[in-house]
């Protein structure tokens, strides 16, 4: 038995699952109502995450974005148009599939800005978008590149769900989001923030707090690019 014959002969077990179809509806809402806050801001012209400085980096970004005119518009609709596919069971492996770039795209850009605001929710999006991805392969496996596979079909919703509950599947779950937390606090040494008084805080009382509050100075009083305020941070800190 090959990769994809046994990574079938468990799909087949998964799908008939009630835990795991129950947590594929549960990523299917969160995903959506999350798009559809997200793109209607940006359908009626409103900036996104408004109260962030402009000078800020991820300010700077959705300033920036927000002055594109019909592009921002677009990236709006986009987004809503992908969370109603979602919301349709006929249309979720489409939905999914428009809404993955999308989704890493955010998740890009928080880490490369260090944004506090989606450092949690854009990697968590992510896994759960894969996740309807996967639970969708029996629809998606026609388009990857495989020089043959098992004739698995169209996969039914079975008449009678299996109620066995998935304890290491979930525990999975639960572990990934208590990483994905863990790394957001604790993963950078030094975080813009979303404000002056904020920034400041993560260096009271600490070695480099005189440095620190420069950095945070050069983040949000000069608006400077992250990669200089770190790259002097850095020469600077004891």
């Amino acid at each position: 038995m090959n990769l994809i014959q046994s990574f079938e002969r468990f799909y087949l077990q998964i799908k008939g699952n009630r835990w795991y179809w129950l947590f594929s509806i549960f990523c299917r809402l969160a995903l959506a109502y999350a798009f559809i806050v997200a793109g209607m801001v940006k359908i009626v012209g409103e900036r996104f995450a408004s109260g962030l400085s402009d000078i800020h980096p991820m300010g700077a970004y959705l300033e920036a974005l927000h002055h594109t005119g019909y592009y921002y518009t677009f990236i709006g609709i986009a987004q809503v148009v992908a969370a109603v596919l979602l919301l349709i069971p006929r249309t979720v492996t489409l939905g999914a599939l428009l809404y993955f770039p999308i989704i890493v795209n955010i998740w890009l850009l928080s880490f490369a800005v260090r944004f506090e605001g989606s450092l949690v929710t854009s990697p968590l999006m992510v896994l759960a978008n894969l996740y309807l991805l996967i639970w969708n392969y029996d629809r998606l496996r026609y388009i990857l590149p495989f020089r043959q596979f098992p004739d698995l079909g169209i996969i039914r919703k079975p008449a009678k769900y299996s109620t066995k509950f998935p304890f290491l599947f979930f525990s999975g779950v639960v572990i990934t989001v208590a990483l994905t937390i863990s790394f957001a606090r604790y993963g950078y040494d030094v975080m813009p923030r979303n404000s002056l008084s904020d920034c400041k805080k993560q260096f009271e009382n600490t070695g480099n707090e005189a440095v620190g509050i420069k950095f945070c100075e050069c983040i949000h009083k000069d608006g400077q690019p992250l990669n200089e305020c770190l790259k002097e941070f850095e020469n600077s800190k004891e």
